[in-house]
């Protein structure tokens, strides 16, 4: 759940109180305001967790400069690729492609994994798809292997990466998803992936928009 970060007319205030008085304590800041401290209890509560205002024992509240925006940019910069990663659409290796193709329209996606031994070989996009259907490829019998891109040519990112790092991927490499993976070692000089999620646009889209809305 991300915090709230809109500030009301009277937060607003309070920020402009201490940080022209700092450090005040909760009683001082109440009344200037002329207001009781119970009544501002959860305007500086929000205040604290969003990091705007500093709190210290017996010394009081304290302007830390920080804003909103640069709450925001701490939010994304902390979003973890596990706590936003989707459902991936993942087909095997001897798929036809008219099945893949079938599948990725089912699940309204945009991109499709492919894997073999349920480890990941290889990605298809629509527009993989739809040029090797204009170039007269038989999507009855060709398997989807014929045309996807292979490893170590797909962009990867893991769980443990942040979601700006996977949207910096994004854009790099000007792609529309990221496949999440866990790294397997097979044996000494050979490892692999499996495919436990995805990050797409859409993820970081909708990302955005919670922390616009204060979801």
């Amino acid at each position: 759940m991300v915090i709230s970060i809109q500030l009301t007319e009277r937060q607003e205030k309070i920020i402009s109180i201490v940080k022209y008085n700092q450090p005040i304590t909760a009683e001082n800041i109440a009344k200037q305001l002329n207001l009781t401290r119970a009544t501002l209890r959860p305007d500086l509560a929000i205040l604290t967790m969003s990091g705007i205002l500093d709190a210290r024992p017996k010394v009081g509240y304290f302007y830390t400069g920080k804003t909103t925006f640069s709450f925001i940019s701490e939010k994304i910069k902390e979003e973890k690729v596990s706590d936003r990663k989707a459902i991936p659409v993942i087909v095997d290796e001897e798929t036809i492609i008219y099945d893949a193709i079938v599948t990725m329209f089912l699940e309204d996606a945009g991109t499709v994994y492919v894997t073999a031994n349920g480890y990941l070989t290889g990605v298809v996009s629509r527009k993989d798809f739809l040029k090797n259907a204009i170039g007269g490829l038989n999507l009855h019998n060709t398997p989807v292997a014929v045309i996807m891109t292979r490893m170590p040519n797909i962009v990867l990112t893991t769980p443990d990466e942040t979601l700006l790092e996977a949207a910096m991927k994004l854009i790099e490499h000007e792609i529309d998803s990221l496949p999440v993976v866990e790294e397997v070692i097979l044996d000494e000089d050979e490892k692999a992936y499996k495919v436990v999620g995805v990050i797409n646009k859409t993820t970081v889209t909708r990302f955005l928009v919670e922390l616009g809305n204060n979801e």
